[in-house]
Parts: C-alpha cells; sequence; structure tokens
C-alpha cells in the first residue's frame, strides 16, 4: 500500500467496494436475506448508509419482482440516466427491455397540450404496454404520482414500482401515496433517493433474477 492507496486490480474493484460495505454493515443488525443485495447495491451505488434505514420494501416485494424478471417483465424509467443505469445486456438475457419516453415528441406535445409534466405523459404511454411491467421511479414525483392515480384507476397493475425520486418538492408525499396503494413497492422514505438508486435496485434484482447475488 502506496501513500495509504489500496493496490488492487481493476476487475476486482467492485468485489472489494462490497466487502467493504459488508465489514461496515452494523453487527446488531440483520438485514432480510432477500433485501440484503438490493440494500447493499445501493449503499455501493451512493456510498450512503442511511439507506439501511430509508428503504422501505412491501411485504414480498422482492420475491414478486424476481419473478416477474424471470417471466420477462419489462422495466420502465422515469428518466434516460435511469434507462443507462440499467445492465440492459442482463436484461435482454431474462428476454426484457427498459423503456423511457421522455425525450419522445409525441411525449413533449402532449405534455404542453395538457399543461402537465412529461413524466405525467410518459407513465400514460407507458400504461399502453402489454405483459409484465416494472416501473423505477428515481427523479420526478409527478411520475410517482401519476403511476398511484392509474393503479387506483385500474388502468394499471404493475409487479412492483421502485419509488425513489429525489428533492423537496411532493417528493415525500409522492412515495406516501405509492405506500397507500395495493402495489408491491421499494421506496426510499424522505427526501433522498435519484435516478442512480431506481437503477442500483434495478440491477440488483436483475441479478437475483439470474441467480448472482454480484455482492
Amino acid at each position: 500500500m502506496k501513500h495509504g492507496l489500496e493496490q488492487i486490480l481493476p476487475e476486482q474493484i467492485e468485489k472489494r467496494s462490497f466487502e467493504i460495505i459488508e465489514s461496515e454493515l452494523p453487527k446488531d443488525r440483520e438485514i432480510p436475506a432477500l433485501q440484503k443485495p438490493i440494500v447493499k447495491r445501493v449503499i455501493h451505488t451512493t456510498a450512503d448508509f442511511d439507506y439501511l434505514d430509508n428503504l422501505i420494501f412491501s411485504e414480498g416485494a422482492v420475491e414478486r419482482a424476481v419473478a416477474a424478471l424471470r417471466r420477462g417483465a419489462c422495466i420502465v424509467t422515469d428518466t434516460s440516466m435511469g434507462k443507462a443505469g440499467v445492465n440492459k445486456a442482463s436484461l435482454e438475457r431474462l428476454g426484457a427491455q427498459v423503456y423511457c419516453y421522455m425525450a419522445d415528441e409525441d411525449v413533449a406535445r402532449e405534455a404542453r397540450e395538457r399543461g402537465c409534466t412529461r413524466a405525467t405523459v410518459c407513465m400514460d404511454k407507458a400504461a399502453g404496454l402489454s405483459g409484465p411491467l416494472i416501473f423505477a421511479i428515481g427523479n420526478a414525483p409527478t411520475a410517482l404520482v401519476r403511476i398511484c392515480e392509474l393503479i387506483n384507476a385500474g388502468r394499471l397493475a404493475p409487479e412492483l414500482v421502485i419509488g425513489v425520486p429525489v428533492g423537496f418538492v411532493n417528493v415525500v408525499q409522492s412515495k406516501e401515496l405509492l405506500m397507500q396503494t395495493d402495489t408491491d413497492y421499494i421506496v426510499a422514505k424522505g427526501r433522498k433517493g435519484g435516478s442512480n438508486v431506481a437503477a442500483a435496485i434495478c440491477n440488483a434484482l436483475i441479478y437475483m433474477a439470474m441467480g448472482e447475488t454480484k455482492v
């Protein structure tokens, strides 16, 4: 070790990072086995151990999501960044893909006509997709609110909603709305979250569906 730096091969960096995370997890706290790979991957992405307390799982959410991915469930994100962060090669091996409609011209046009956010219109568009769906919302609380409205109206029945928008305006409230639905969820309570967190949760679930926890 030179200058306090740990000498490690590039391909070993992720493995070493997870070893450090594991060593720093509270020894007096047991994380449910199916939740642990997700919690650790989010901590790996953010370097923020607050997610030990922030991440909330509905009962059976992980099992249902993994089963859905094995049936080819597609993922819908609310940002291009979230889409970019999802491991598409692994997802394709499960027979699925990831969608994001934020840059679509028809979405922008309809949002202007309706006087609402593009994220809202994106969720309406995604509701027209067939097959099992997982929604990964890391940025726009309006997307999360619209998902809840569609669920309550019987127009959408996702396998899982990942509700981790970050910010200050309607962020906490949108997460609370989601947790009041009958839909399975993984939520980052409070103001924290982000597209990187949404993608990290997706990837953890994808690896679990493939039988590779990678942690």
